[in-house]
């Protein structure tokens, strides 16, 4: 007895079962993509010669286990690999979280039953409808007898929708509670997932070594989105754009003090290449179904962090659509624009927004931004007729030039002219170079931070993204007497930027630690200094406001993604827009918002002298006046905007065009007007054309 219980103490394996001791590891490095992520650990280990098994445990529970890597084996082979999910490391639930938990698994056997009950619905829907087709089709049916079925089948099909609608309902409202259950749960636990994945090696070694072991993998329920700050602080200054990622993750496995790099590729896309076949006509009996539509581009990502968006619809010519639908993806929820195109709708339940107009393609959209304006195309084959939209096309500049409106040179010149006593030497080949003061020098501040002992070479040329210099009283009112010698404002880089053959890559210089919570981190890819371009907006054909809009090029080598933008403009934060370079052709512009002191009215003349119908046709006369007004007490410089319609068809002509001073697009039918308003000044624009076409035909003018 006593020698059992020896061996017993001696041996606690025996007491715990046959489970092997974990191997810990560390992760390293992750690479983010715009869907998952890929995750490098490393670990190290000793083997014995011959065959031997390791597991690596505290793995996340997302690994795709296809994507599987080990290296660092030297002369050892892997004689197998497997990936599993442990479930034994689960750790008790607190007193908060197990009510919750309980309510969820109710709420989701709930939602089973009601998808179980509309199964069987449309299942009966269906015999109803073949039932109706067949009885019809094989039997003489008295009059009181149609009556009789019919008023069935109306009352059934009704109460058969009606079920499924409030099935639909309840589900809804079931999914939109285990959100709020899950988000409460995931703040109450603050932690990996109770369970853990493990993957077990058993590799064979001809002699004992050490192993320094690499392991990658893909995860999923990881991601970033773009996301942009826009700053300007008064019309005659540059724009600075903020590019930065919103971070989440909730694989089961805090990354801690990792080394984040992120790519813009999704692995998450099919990425097998077309067949193109043959195509045979043949004769078909009239209700063939109309050809598919070739698989859209893939733009846009999926946010999972968007509760609401709103947006406006438009026209392929920029008028607003009302009564467009808008429904959530695989559900029954969705609005209708109003009269202004104007819509607004929660996002739970679903990922993708599918908006259909009559007459115009279906349009399914991830939900990637809280802002969607949306633009939709008209379906040719329901008009028939074909519309040809030409794309403009832009190249590449390098956009070493922009990235900064000040060189060395500047600098130089700059502090040598402002500030007394100062002598200064530059290298005139260095595109940063920093002045060497010998005396009196400037205060150099680096991302925000004041540096009393910079000097010449602390920072790489390559490091540095912008300079800006301050001087005289910008300089003393923001940061004192330290800055009466004048301040040199240095922004780094704070990514390198790497072109892949399908993808870019932005490795970020420091390390962070990102936790599975599924919480959003911003991160900081880069900050741009851009020239910008600004002047007033008004289009009252479309909206009646005027707005302050801010342009400018070369934007394509900032390797920009689809995304949400916060504006900022004179320290005041003036609201949301949408960054979107796909539609965006040569410059980019950007809203900075409605200014209310500058009033635009669009009126119609009703006094046409012309007669309504010459002889088979009808005639319409149209001129417009538009006036605008400065109410600022400074000089404004305006583009004022208006269009004339361009015939598709030979039977409508458009006639008789005066477009006075306005520059005149006479392809796209755009009319122009740039113009300086002084203070309090009024000026008053008009245009005028004539349509004819056939007098028993319509048009939408």
């Amino acid at each position: 007895m006593k020698k059992l219980v020896l061996l017993l103490i001696l041996c606690p394996w025996l007491l715990l079962g046959s489970e092997r001791p974990k191997l810990p590891s560390k992760i390293t490095d992750v690479t983010v993509y715009l869907n998952g992520a890929q995750v490098t650990r490393t670990a190290m280990c000793h083997v014995k010669e011959g065959s031997s098994t390791i597991v690596l445990g505290g793995l996340s529970t997302k690994i795709d286990e296809n994507s599987i890597q080990v290296s660092g084996l030297q002369s050892v082979s892997i004689l197998s690999m497997e990936y599993d999910i442990n479930y034994l490391k689960i750790q008790e639930n607190s007193g908060e979280t197990g009510p919750l938990e309980h309510e969820v698994k109710d709420l989701e056997q709930q939602i089973a039953l009601l998808k179980n009950t509309i199964s069987g619905l449309e299942e009966e829907e269906q015999v109803i409808y073949a039932n109706r087709t067949v009885g019809t089709r094989l039997q003489n049916l008295s009059l009181e007898n149609i009556k009789e079925i019919s008023t069935y089948y109306r009352e059934r099909i009704t109460a058969i929708k009606n079920a499924i609608f409030k099935a639909n309902t309840n589900i809804n409202v079931h999914n939109e509670r285990i959100r709020s259950l899950k988000q409460q749960l995931a703040e109450l636990n603050n932690a990996p997932e109770t369970e853990q994945g493990e993957i077990t090696l058993k590799l064979d070694a001809p002699v004992a070594t050490g192993l320094n072991l690499i392991l990658s993998y893909q995860v999923a329920d990881a991601g970033w989105i773009p996301n942009y700050d826009i700053k300007s602080e008064g019309l005659k200054k540059p724009l600075k754009l903020a590019y930065k990622a919103h971070v989440y993750q909730k694989t089961g496995a805090h990354w801690n003090d990792v080394n984040i790099t992120l790519s813009t590729g999704n692995p998450t896309i099919n990425v097998a290449k077309p067949h193109l076949g043959t195509k045979y006509l043949n004769f078909t009996n009239g209700y063939a179904p109309r050809p598919k539509y070739p698989t859209q581009k893939h733009r846009y990502v999926y946010n999972p962090t968007v509760k609401k968006i709103t947006g406006v619809v438009t026209d392929g010519s920029g008028l607003a659509l009302p009564g467009v639908s808008i429904v959530i993806k695989g559900t029954s929820k969705g609005t209708q624009t109003d009269f202004d195109g104007y819509y607004s709708i929660n996002t739970q339940g679903g990922s993708e927004l599918v908006f259909s107009y009559l007459g115009h393609h279906n349009q399914e959209i991830p939900m990637y931004s809280s802002v969607m304006n949306v633009r939709m195309e008209e379906d040719a084959q329901a008009l028939d007729e074909v519309v040809v939209v030409g794309y403009g096309t832009s190249n590449k500049k390098n956009y070493s030039n922009t990235v900064s409106s000040v060189t060395s040179e500047d600098i130089n010149r700059t502090l040598a002219g402002s500030t007394p006593g100062v002598q200064i030497r530059g290298t005139a080949t260095q595109k940063y170079a920093t002045p060497n003061i010998k005396r009196q020098p400037p205060l150099y501040v680096i991302d925000g931070v004041p540096v009393s002992d910079f000097m010449e070479g602390d920072l790489d040329e390559s490091e540095i993204q912008s300079v800006e210099v301050l001087k005289g009283t910008s300089s003393s009112s923001l940061y004192g007497a330290r800055g009466s010698n004048g301040v040199i404002l240095i922004t780094t880089k704070k990514s390198t930027v790497s072109d892949e053959v399908t993808h870019t890559k932005f490795t970020l210089k420091k390390s962070y630690t990102i936790i599975s919570d599924a919480d959003i981190t911003s991160l900081e890819i880069n900050t741009f200094q851009l020239k910008a371009d600004y002047e007033y907006l008004a289009a009252p054909l479309v909206n009646e406001n005027v707005f302050l809009t801010s342009s400018f090029r070369d934007w394509e080598a900032l390797n920009l993604l689809p995304g949400e933008a916060s504006i900022y403009f004179k320290g005041g934060y003036a609201g949301k827009t949408t960054i979107d370079p796909y539609t965006t052709n040569k410059e980019m512009v950007v809203s900075l918002g409605i200014e209310p002191s500058i009033s635009v009215t669009r009126k119609q003349d009703k006094n046409f002298k012309s007669k309504n119908f010459t002889g088979s046709n009808r005639v319409l006369d149209r001129t417009y006046h538009l006036e605008v007004k400065n109410n600022k007490t400074v000089e404004v410089d305006l583009k004022l905007m208006d269009r004339i319609p361009i015939s598709q068809n030979k039977e409508i002509k458009v006639d008789d065009i005066v477009t006075k001073d306005a520059e005149y697009d006479s392809k796209k039918g755009v009319l122009t007007w740039k113009m300086t308003l002084a203070p309090k000044e009024t000026r008053s624009k008009s245009f005028s054309f004539q349509v004819k076409y056939p007098k028993h035909k319509t048009i939408s003018l």
